[in-house]
């Protein structure tokens, strides 16, 4: 690995850090990025999608550093986090798990998409789906126990699983579409820069 390759890797990685700062607040900077439905309002997030962008684009290793950057830029201070907030404690607010989860949700999403073959929409599907399911899994009850055991409000997690329902029907809609376009983006992308074909 050469030292151009080794700065282009930091480079696509920081553009990834920025990118989830930013989806991370897209509604706390624009109030009208939100939902409303019958029993309140979901605010729209991005994070999620950027997480597994990165790991299909950067490749399963590059993606989940990006997101321990990220995740170390905003232990270290900076707010990157939601609501633009910062600081280790973020790691272990209901939220926390979510946070940790975009590790393994950039790693799998890429280990999918270097595993094909000949990736194609299919197997981003699959891929999204996967890094979507892992975002969650890991997430839910990770909120669970910190909402029971650090912040001390009594919820089962039946409740929990619920109140993440419509969370994860945004999402949903948005890393599938995704999914359907991102092919298309990568051949072009690839293109433009050379390195990344050999990631995808």
């Amino acid at each position: 690995m050469n030292s151009k390759f080794k700065t282009l890797d930091l480079t696509l990685g920081a553009v990834f850090v920025v990118l989830m700062m930013i989806g991370a607040n897209i509604a706390f900077w624009f109030p009208a990025f939100k939902i409303t439905y019958a029993s309140g309002e979901v605010p729209i997030t991005l994070q999620t999608l950027f997480a597994i962008m990165a790991g299909l684009i950067l490749g399963k290793k590059l993606g989940a550093f990006s997101m321990i950057v990220y995740l170390l830029v905003g232990i270290a201070g900076v707010p990157v986090f939601a609501q633009m907030s910062a600081g280790a404690t973020a790691l272990i607010s209901p939220t926390g798990g979510f946070l940790i989860s975009f590790i393994f949700v950039a790693f799998i999403a890429g280990y999918i998409v270097e595993k094909a073959s000949q990736p194609k929409v299919s197997i981003y599907l699959i891929a999204t789906f996967a890094g979507l399911m892992t975002n969650y899994v890991i997430g839910t009850p990770f909120m669970y126990l910190s909402l029971n055991y650090i912040s001390e409000v009594a919820i089962s997690m039946k409740a929990s699983v619920i109140s993440m329902i419509p969370f994860f029907i945004k999402d949903f809609i948005i890393t599938m579409g995704l999914a359907v376009v991102l092919p298309q983006f990568i051949s072009r992308l690839s293109k433009a820069v050379p390195t990344l074909a050999s990631r995808t």
